[in-house]
């Protein structure tokens, strides 16, 4: 059985091929963006601190 591969995918991995270079900038724009350190305490503290927003929120009488 064939695994797909689209017509994209297969650019980009030749591409990649060709420009090794570009895997570094790759991971660069990745870890700006994406790979951010996680403190487990202070998400704790955000959920603890939520404050509830009402079902409807321009309801004046609730």
């Amino acid at each position: 059985m064939a695994i797909y591969e689209s017509e994209h995918t297969k650019f980009m991995r030749e591409w990649l091929a060709k420009h090794p270079q570009e895997i570094e900038e790759q991971r660069k724009g990745r870890a700006l963006w994406w790979d951010k350190p996680q403190d487990v305490v202070a998400q704790a503290r955000l959920d603890q601190s939520k404050v509830p927003v009402k079902a409807y929120y321009y309801d004046i009488n609730h």
